[in-house]
Formats: C-alpha cells, sequence, structure tokens
C-alpha cells in the first residue's frame, strides 16, 4: 500500500488536439515541432485532455484557426481517413479502387484511398464512401481493430457482455469489437460500462480511440484514464491509495444555479466532482464525474453540505466524510413576491417551497423544482400567516466545495 501526503485537484495542463476547418474542409496539420498542444475549449480536467495533447504533440491533427478544438463536434468518414493515414504507417493490404461519389477532386480523395488499402476503411454496397456521413462509434472501433488486423482470443460474447448496451452492437461490429475491447482501445465517457455504439462519434472520442490504438500496437506509452475498458486483460492488483484529511474536492452541480433551504431543514443532494483529484505523480484518484452523495443539513448560522457516500465511474462506492463551509447568506422571500422569479434556476429544499407557497400564497412549485421531489403540503401551517421568511442561498459550485474530514483509503486501478 502507498500513502501519498498530498494531492492535488485538477489534473496538470493538459491538452491538446483537432481536425478540420469545416464539415468537409481540408485537415489543417502542422508538423510536431509546431504542433498546436492547446485549446481553448479543452480544459486540464476534461476527460480526453490527455488524449487530445499527445495527439497533437505527434501532429496527427491539429486546432481550428481559432484556437478551438470542438470537441464534441462530429467526425466524418473522410475525416477520419485523414487521421488513420497520419496516425499509423502500414503497407498496402489491397487494390485501391475508385468510390463513386469521392471524385478525384475531392480534399480527402487521396486520404480515403490510403485508408482503403491500408485496411482500415472498406465502402458501402454500390461502390460508395459516404465521405461526408457522420461516423458512428462501432465503426470508429471497427476500422482500427480490423486496420491493425485484431482479432479475438476469447469469446466474442462473453468479452461483450461487459457493455450494458452491448444488445446494440451490429452483427459486423461484434468480432472487431471484442477484439479493440481485449486489446483496451475502448474508451467510454463517462460511464465505462457503456459503449453507445451507433452514437456518432466526437472528435474527443476518436481521439482516444486512435491514441489507444498507438498504445495497443507498442507505439504510444499508455494513459491512465479511468475511462479505458480493460476486460480480461492482466492488471495488476490494485494499489491502495490514501487520500489524506484535508484534501478538497471540487463540485458542481448542473441541475440549478442556486438552492434555497430554510435554516432548520435537511435537504437531500447529489454533486458532481468536477475535475480529477490527482496525486502528485498524476495518478488519478478521484477521476471527473465521479458523485458525492449527501444531505445539505442545518448547521450554526445556516446551512451545511455533508458527504455520505462517493461513487466512481466504475462504479465503487466509498464512504465519505467531507463537509462544505457553513453557507450563512440569505434571500428573503416577501408576500407578494412573484415566484417565477424565485425558482428561476433554482432547486429548493422541501421546507424552502413550503415557506415560498405559504408566504406567497402561490402553490405552483413543480416537483422537479424541489430537493427530492418532496410535496410541501405537510408543513404550510409553521408559516401561515407570515409576511417574509428568510431563506439559506446556496450557490452549488462555489460553496459547496469540500474537504475530507477523515483520510479515505481507495484502490487504484
Amino acid at each position: 500500500m502507498f500513502t501519498f501526503n498530498r494531492l492535488q485537484s485538477g489534473t496538470a495542463a493538459l491538452m491538446a488536439l483537432s481536425v478540420t476547418v469545416g464539415t468537409v474542409a481540408p485537415f489543417i496539420t502542422a508538423s510536431p515541432s509546431l504542433a498546436q498542444t492547446t485549446f481553448s475549449d479543452v480544459s486540464s480536467n476534461y476527460w480526453a485532455a490527455q488524449f487530445i495533447q499527445q495527439l497533437s504533440q505527434r501532429g496527427v491533427i491539429a486546432g481550428f484557426p481559432d484556437g478551438s478544438f470542438r470537441p464534441e463536434e462530429a467526425v466524418t468518414r473522410a475525416q477520419f481517413a485523414a487521421m488513420v493515414n497520419k496516425a499509423f504507417q502500414k503497407s498496402q493490404q489491397r487494390s485501391p479502387i475508385n468510390f463513386a461519389d469521392v471524385p478525384s477532386n475531392y480534399w480527402a480523395s487521396s486520404a480515403i484511398q490510403q485508408a482503403y488499402t491500408i485496411g482500415f476503411l472498406s465502402g458501402y454496397p454500390g461502390n460508395r464512401f459516404e465521405p461526408n456521413q457522420a461516423i458512428p462509434r462501432q465503426q470508429v472501433l471497427v476500422s482500427l481493430a480490423n486496420g491493425l488486423e485484431y482479432t479475438p482470443s476469447r469469446n466474442t460474447e462473453s468479452t461483450l457482455q461487459y457493455f450494458n448496451d452491448a444488445s446494440n452492437i451490429a452483427s459486423y461490429a461484434r468480432s472487431p469489437i471484442a477484439a479493440a475491447t481485449e486489446k483496451q482501445i475502448v474508451v467510454n465517457y463517462p460511464n465505462v460500462k457503456f459503449l453507445n455504439p451507433t452514437a456518432t462519434a466526437t472528435r474527443a472520442q476518436v481521439a482516444a480511440f486512435i491514441y489507444q490504438a498507438l498504445v495497443s500496437s507498442n507505439q504510444a506509452s499508455a494513459i491512465n484514464s479511468p475511462y479505458v475498458v480493460a476486460v480480461g486483460s492482466t492488471t495488476p492488483t490494485p494499489v491502495s491509495v490514501t487520500i489524506p484529511q484535508g484534501t478538497a474536492i471540487p463540485v458542481k452541480y448542473d441541475k440549478a444555479e442556486k438552492i434555497l433551504v430554510t435554516k432548520d431543514e435537511t435537504a437531500p443532494l447529489t454533486l458532481t466532482v468536477s475535475q480529477n483529484v490527482v496525486t502528485q505523480d498524476g495518478s488519478v484518484v478521484i477521476p471527473a464525474g465521479s458523485q458525492v452523495i449527501g444531505q445539505l443539513k442545518p448547521a450554526t448560522g445556516g446551512s451545511q453540505f455533508v458527504a455520505e457516500k462517493l461513487v466512481l465511474n466504475n462504479g465503487q462506492e466509498y464512504q465519505l466524510n467531507a463537509t462544505s463551509e457553513v453557507i450563512t447568506k440569505t434571500e428573503t422571500v416577501k408576500k407578494g413576491t412573484s415566484i417565477g422569479s424565485i425558482i428561476k434556476d433554482t432547486v429548493l429544499g422541501a421546507g424552502a417551497a413550503t415557506a415560498v407557497s405559504a408566504v406567497t400564497g402561490d402553490r405552483a412549485i413543480a416537483t422537479e423544482e424541489v430537493l427530492g421531489g418532496a410535496g410541501i403540503g405537510a408543513l404550510v401551517g409553521l408559516f401561515f400567516g407570515k409576511n417574509s421568511v428568510d431563506l439559506v442561498a446556496i450557490d452549488p459550485n462555489t460553496d459547496l466545495q469540500m474537504t475530507i474530514n477523515q483520510n479515505l483509503l481507495v484502490s487504484l486501478k
């Protein structure tokens, strides 16, 4: 067991990579020595930042002129062909053909021919390539497995059972994806158990797949990511890591910009870890996207988030002793105030919802605006006749950042 005395919240500035200047325009690529490695829309804690950085440093793909990477943008089959040719050097496996829908002056014509002849991509019936078609995730994995000539060494269906949505994998893709899974080419964010085979592959996802394919063929060093699928591989015994008391856990709450509770109520709340928590050597111990389950509880002068459980992206659960600072900011709701102005981008504890309803006389608060979906009728009597009520006003993305109160032992895989 290794114990780290200090951990850092957030990864180092690890970013990078990119593809086109438009849906059908040529890729902008740079030599490795001049390659752009940081992008305005790829933060250091973005799940694919390290994959993106590494591929951009290799000159496989490059950014847009405005300095962005656009990681969530779809990748076309033509764009993917250009990526493959930059990433892999391989001898010709079959004779070139002329696709009916790829004219000789098309920007990616030579890239498509090359990707076809070296075995990474094939066409559709009718001698078509569909260069502008957005490529599905399963096609990317099939391409990489076929191009690298990988075949499964274990039972295909047994391997694919790892994925909760294995039934959605097309018949033609099952064997190649099983092989890609064995070779740890598959990267699934945010949940490693869901392949989403028919979803369009994004630029970030394709970057991760290609980089892992390079790792599988010993052309790149492995990246420590919790989203790489490892099924049936020989892995070392998990290492126990102690996250010391006092370590900060940065969190966010996507459902609302504000939370209102009364000073004496307890409300359930689930937060999302917003940045990787890493050791000094870069090992991710709490990946971004993990969930912290707990409650807002009364505290001296206000309210405080008390964590109870940490759920990592891979499903591992740990009891967690962590708390936020006490939040004492208040917001006064007065008789006659419009509920619409109160609940905009806001969720309420059941007590706060009851108070707002009683003071304003407006019962039109939907259950989705109440933490835990609690009813608001039972406590109306406590606030009946009041002309105003003071509620604790919480900005969940700043006020609920927490620190660990007791050493937490987790396993690194």
